[in-house]
Parts: C-alpha cells; structure tokens; sequence
C-alpha cells in the first residue's frame, strides 16, 4: 500500500446527515470522521441505504450536512455559498457516475474539454493529449461516443474529470454498468492515476472492484463500520456479510434510549 501524503485532499469530521423532521427525520449519516490522504485510492461500501452516496455527496459538496465539518484542501464547505460550490466542484473536484453522461452530439476530445469551456478557461492541446494518452483513447479524439464501446465512454468520462488536476475525484459505482474486462481496465485506470498521485474515492457494492483500492471503508446503518486495508475481494466479502450484526449491534443502544425517554 502506499504512503499516505502529509496532507488530506479531503476531511470529514463528526458529520451528520439528517432527511426531514422531528417524527419522519431520517438519519443518513451520523458523527461520521475520516479522512482521504493525496494519492490514495479508498473504496467506500455498505448495504443499501447505509450512506455512501450521501457520504461521498458531502464530501464533494454536492449536499450540506446537518452538522459537523467537511474540509476540502482545507477548505471549509459549510462557510461557503452555492456560487463558491459551484466554481470549487468545477475547478477541484471530478466526478464519475455509472453513467456516462457524454454529449453524443461532440468528439471525443470535445468532451473531455467541456467542463474547461463551461467555466471560460483556456484548453491546452498538450493537457489533453495527455490525459487522452494517460486512458488510453489518444486514437479515438475525433470518435464520438455512439463509436466507443461501454468501457471506453468510461474512460472518456475519466478523462474529463481529470482534466483539470482535481484535488479529488469522486466515482459513484463507476463500473455498474459494465462487463467484467471493461471493469477491469476502468479500474486499473483509477488505481493507476491514484499512484501518480491522483486521489480517488469510489462507491461501490463489488468486492472486487474494492479490491483494487488501498482502503476500504465500511458504512452501515450511517455509521462507520470499519475500514480495510491492502483490501482482497474475499477479503471484502467476508467483511460485508458481518456489516448486518454490526448495524443491529449499533441500534440497540438506540432503542434503549429511546424506551428510557418514553418510561
């Protein structure tokens, strides 16, 4: 596994996540701390409704939590107004979803280069050749995506995140949707760019997609529920099917305070 760097590119502290009010509130998150070094490559499971989508939405800015504290590159999100989010998710942050979201109308290289033209900044042909090299699509600038398999479109969407050097790239089940070697090579295309010092935190319900990352951490029921390092598919697996008494286990102090306040 590598070093983590001296610094984090991203920080959680204490934070919670809380859906509606008084007798419909529902907890997403609950005094969640962790933290994702530079150059590292974490993977973040549980079941259903556990909170890792809403983990990884607060951490990138998307949603604010209820309390606590998100730092990215010691940047404080919850002082921050919709427009600085906006102009700080553009410029330091990349996002991965299981779908592609490619415009079928535009190239390749057009594609990657969107968020740079969004924002008014200049493109420079050497960045993108680059990135367009670094996953693998240096001969493909000029396809469009109805051209490119499944698992390249996949790359492509990589490359637009990385384009602009993010401090962070988030990937929400970003091999959902595809089959077993496109998988693959997604992955080892992430867990290459974290070990040129790109930071990636990934969603995921695979084992072995965990596997490819240096740490997995475990959510249930809001809660952290673990973490795993130098992470092995069977290794995860074995770990998940324990994330259910781990829940259990976390209620019943829960239940008990709540029955102390209705006697």
């Amino acid at each position: 596994m590598r070093e983590v760097g001296n610094t984090d590119a991203v920080r959680l502290t204490e934070v919670s996540k809380v859906y509606g009010r008084r007798a419909n509130q529902v907890v997403a998150l609950e005094e969640v701390t962790t933290r994702f070094g530079r150059g590292t490559f974490t993977a973040i499971m549980g079941p259903s409704g556990s909170g890792k989508s809403t983990l990884l939405q607060c951490a990138a800015g998307l949603d604010q939590p209820t309390s606590g504290s998100v730092l990215l590159e010691d940047q404080e999100l919850s002082t921050m107004d919709e427009t600085e989010l906006t102009v700080l998710r553009r410029d330091r942050v990349g996002f991965v979803f299981q779908s592609f979201n490619l415009l079928p109308v535009l190239t390749v290289r057009q594609n990657v280069t969107l968020p740079l033209r969004l924002g008014g900044r200049k493109v420079s042909r050497a960045r993108v050749t680059q990135v367009l090299t670094q996953v693998g699509l240096a001969q493909r600038t000029n396809h469009r995506p109805a051209e490119l398999s499944g698992g390249q479109q996949q790359r492509v969407a990589i490359a637009r995140a990385l384009i602009s050097d993010p401090a962070v790239i988030f990937a929400d089940e970003p091999t959902g949707s595809l089959d077993t070697r496109s998988a693959r090579d997604v992955l080892t295309l992430l867990q290459d760019s974290a070990a040129t010092g790109q930071t990636i935190v990934m969603v995921t319900h695979d084992p072995v997609a965990a596997s490819y990352a240096d740490r997995v951490l475990f959510l249930a029921d809001g809660r952290l529920a673990g973490e795993l390092h130098s992470p092995t598919a069977e290794s995860v697996a074995e770990r998940m099917t324990r994330l259910g008494a781990f829940a259990d286990e976390q209620l019943l102090p829960r239940v008990g305070a709540a029955r102390g306040g209705q006697s």
